[in-house]
């Protein structure tokens, strides 16, 4: 189902539309049950592995409110997972703000943080903008939600996700809904939301009732892709010849198995996508926080690097919390091999 007649609304707005039960991607139907939940928990406990999570503190650079305020140029600086923090144009855009120790709907259990945030939100300058691609929790994080409420000046995010928000205590003013391939300007910086081949849900009785999506950010100096999660699939050559070619690409590269290979990528496949998007520098994301497959912490890093150098990628890696310049291909420092 391609979902392009539906306009963008300010949630709680007078503008009103008719959205489906649920949201389905437009080159193929992922389904899962209970059958593959119990395939996938027998996988986990009996794979071996050499390092699933850091044996060793990763490198973690603090980052200050004042170097944020008083920073000049384009920049990126990485919180985590798919967290990133940038200045574009002299304004803070940041992307799925995840600070909880788990990626998780209780605090508990579940997939816990390998480091600490390398500012915590209260330290944060006001924010201008803050992306949401979807509403799993390893993207979507309530708490962080509530605390950046009134530091941030408006959430753009897909159809139905900002419900959530507006339940958790933001204000229904600060909120835009986009569906696929519509955009909005704030401050001069367009913001496009584009499909992803994914799912959305955070209960068992939620599958797809939210859309899912990557977002172009479009600065009128420079551009950057943010992809959220998705599989490999064309749409990443169709966003590059709309949009691109992108100074910097943000891809999902990490937490893949062929049991969902068709919702998130391998690394030669986000490779792919970097270059279908027309990307000049690629930033591998979605890797070295959580611990979400059964893969090595490090292999996603390790196989996109090693393909990326086969075919004349330029590829940036930055510890978390390290200063990064929009379109420029910074040594790498290997950081995840020390």
């Amino acid at each position: 189902m391609a979902l392009t007649q539906l306009t963008c609304t300010t949630v709680g707005g007078s503008e009103s539309q008719e959205l489906p039960k649920k949201f389905t991607n437009t080159e193929m139907e992922y389904k899962s049950g209970l059958r593959d939940l119990y395939d996938i928990t027998k996988m986990y406990l009996t794979v071996e592995r050499v390092e699933p999570t850091p044996k060793a503190d990763l490198p973690v650079l603090e980052m200050t409110t004042e170097s944020l305020i008083e920073e000049t140029e384009n920049v990126v600086y990485r919180l985590g997972h798919s967290s990133v923090l940038m200045k574009l144009d002299n304004q803070f855009v940041m992307t799925d703000p995840v600070f909880s120790d788990r990626a998780s709907p209780v605090q508990w259990a579940g997939p816990k943080r390998f480091h600490k945030a390398p500012i915590a939100i209260a330290e944060l300058p006001a924010i201008d903008v803050v992306v949401i691609s979807h509403d799993h929790y390893d993207h979507l994080d309530k708490a962080a939600v509530k605390e950046l409420a009134d530091k941030v000046s408006l959430f753009l995010v897909p159809l139905r996700v900002g419900e959530h928000l507006i339940k958790w205590g933001v204000s229904a003013d600060k909120v835009i809904e986009l569906n696929w391939w519509e955009s909005y300007v704030f401050n001069g910086i367009e913001y496009t939301l584009t499909p992803t081949q994914h799912f959305s849900g955070r209960t068992g009785v939620d599958r797809d009732r939210t859309l899912w999506g990557s977002w172009v950010i479009a600065a009128p100096t420079q551009r950057v892709f943010f992809s959220g999660d998705s599989g490999y699939f064309s749409g990443f050559k169709e966003i590059g010849e709309k949009y691109g070619p992108f100074d910097l690409t943000l891809v999902e590269t990490g937490a893949y198995n062929e049991a969902w290979s068709q919702i998130h990528m391998f690394p030669e496949q986000s490779v792919q996508a970097h270059i279908d998007l027309k990307g000049k520098v690629m930033f591998p994301i979605h890797n070295s926080t959580f611990d979400l497959a059964t893969h090595d912490w490090q292999e996603p890093i390790n196989r996109a690097l090693a393909n990326a150098q086969e075919r004349g990628v330029d590829v940036v890696m930055p510890k978390m919390g390290e200063r990064l310049v929009v379109g420029d291909a910074m040594p790498l420092s290997y950081w995840w091999d020390q």
